[in-house]
């Protein structure tokens, strides 16, 4: 693949990207000492910062370049993509927000073993935290590869390295207070670098003529209405609404924004971060079909072998050759390395926090026999986060980033989702029911997803199951989840009733009942 573009540009972009988040983590790095400033950044984030930062990790690889790609090949019924993900927070914030904050875990599995009381519990879900963080890392990763050769004609190893490199150091040196002041700010530069080319682009298609895409007849017919064939698929409707569900309790789910909600003070500043998060992701995903429409005006084909996640870096020098066009790609390949590193590391704090608690941490207090040094546990944790998947990263194919990452909010919201919904309502929820719900979902999600992303069933019913699985494997996870914890009441935890108390209880109302008994006193 050659550049689109001087590699000059390119270079540019990519170094000043890198060296502004390397500051802004040094510079993070100086107020974060204890423990607590590694985990949940002592659970003093303000909720607006905290907006920003959820935001920032969330915006990832899938949507500053895949959903656009998609949007360009797919047309109308893509459109519904970004719905699907801002549901997710709503739901969010309906169901767990302010619960989970009460929880006072620091991971996903520390709240599955609080409220299911067992470390079983805790070890299945610590497993699938870590191999969901690692393929949705590898999914930057393979980004960042192909982002960095088509803009300088660099190696194709070299964009995750460095995405990997910049995210190790960082983590390490200050871990979750460090990356929520990185995070924030990488909102506001992705932002900047989505918007200032879409209007630029808007006003040189509308001074053309506003010319219309570039399709024959019968594909534009299938392009530009919703419904008309959804990805080839037979049965359209069903795969939009199967991955619409897919997306909202995948987004609701998603360890790396789960742990988000530790960091904050109590359960209405978890209610406060959610509702700003809303208002931040439309801002974001409204820009987002000007480049697949606009896309397919002036990017009319890609190259062989071309990844439409390319189409928005072609888009700027498509429409506007020259010098113009060559900043507008730049400004878009520096938003679009932002959004690398910026969910690369969230993923890698979420990653390192459980590998550090189940993994590195009790072995180096077995080695050292109770004398380790959490920190030092902490940052041996980061290098295992982030070595592993780049050394997978090189050895897999790439495939569509939307596409992947699609499939593995399939997998979350069969498995998390009934988890952390009927862990938070439901006091009947037993151990054997959450052990057989996830076993279940995880089977189900993972066996279509690799059913479809190896081409082996694509037509039919069939084909419309596997490549969007979440209308049916999720269901499937909570009833097993409720069957079974109905058929095994002696698996309830002895402590729910205290549990559930402690997720629904305001703040306010702990603190006016503690003063009341020291008055008393």
């Amino acid at each position: 693949m050659t550049a689109a573009l001087q590699p000059a540009y390119g270079i540019v972009a990519v170094a000043t990207v890198c060296l502004l988040t390397l500051g802004l983590g040094l510079l993070g790095a100086r107020s974060s000492r204890t423990t607590s400033d590694f985990y949940v950044a002592s659970r003093a984030i303000s909720p607006r910062r905290n907006a920003a930062a959820i935001t920032g990790e969330y915006l990832s690889a899938a949507s500053f370049l895949g959903l656009a790609g998609l949007m360009w090949s797919d047309g109308a019924d893509r459109l519904w993509l970004p719905v699907g993900y801002t549901v997710g927070y709503l739901m969010l914030l309906v169901l767990i927000a302010a619960p989970l904050r009460r929880s006072g875990a620091y991971t996903l599995p520390d709240f599955a073993e609080d409220r299911l009381e067992s470390r079983r519990v805790r070890r299945v879900v610590s497993l699938l935290v870590v191999a969901i963080g690692w393929v949705y890392l590898l999914v930057q990763l393979q980004a960042a590869d192909l982002t960095l050769r088509f803009l300088t004609g660099a190696p194709a190893w070299l964009g995750g390295v460095l995405v990997g490199t910049v995210v190790l150091t960082v983590v390490s040196a200050g871990g979750m207070r460090t990356i929520t002041l990185v995070q924030s700010w990488h909102y506001w530069m992705k932002l900047a670098a989505l918007w200032l080319p879409a209007l630029v682009l808007v006003v040189v298609w509308v001074r053309s003529g506003s010319p219309g895409p570039a399709l024959p007849p019968d594909q534009l017919e299938s392009w530009s209405e919703p419904l008309s064939g959804y990805a080839g698929q037979a049965h359209p409707l069903y795969t939009v609404w199967s991955t619409l569900l897919g997306q909202a309790l995948g987004t609701m789910a998603l360890p790396h924004v789960v742990v988000r909600y530790y960091t904050i003070r109590d359960g209405r500043a978890a209610r406060r971060t959610t509702v700003t998060v809303i208002g931040l992701i439309a801002a974001f995903y409204l820009a987002l079909p000007i480049y697949g429409i606009l896309g397919r005006v002036y990017v009319p084909s890609l190259p062989a072998g071309a990844s439409t996640d390319t189409v928005m870096l072609r888009l700027p020098t498509s429409a506007i050759p020259g010098g113009v066009g060559d900043t507008l790609t730049t400004l878009i390949a520096a938003g679009a390395f932002v959004a690398f590193l910026s969910t690369a590391s969230g993923l890698v704090v979420a990653v390192a926090g459980v590998v550090d608690q189940d993994l590195v941490g009790p072995a180096l207090l077995r080695a050292t026999g109770g004398d380790a040094d959490r920190l030092h546990s902490f940052r041996l944790s980061v290098v295992v986060a982030v070595l592993v998947p780049l050394a997978v990263a090189h050895l897999l194919p790439h495939v569509g980033v939307g596409t992947l990452v699609g499939l593995v909010f399939a997998l979350t919201a069969s498995t998390f989702a009934p988890l952390l919904v009927l862990g938070v309502w439901w006091p009947r929820l037993s151990r054997a029911g959450t052990l057989a719900s996830i076993g279940v979902g995880a089977v189900l999600a993972a066996t279509a997803s690799l059913l479809s992303l190896t081409g082996r069933v694509t037509e039919g019913w069939a084909g419309a199951l596997t490549a969007a699985p979440a209308a049916w494997t999720a269901p499937a996870a909570f009833l097993v989840a409720v069957v079974v914890s109905l058929l095994t009441p002696g698996s309830i935890p002895r402590g729910t009733s205290r549990t559930m108390v402690r997720l629904h209880t305001p703040e306010d109302v702990r603190l006016d009942r503690s003063s009341r008994r020291t008055a008393a006193r």
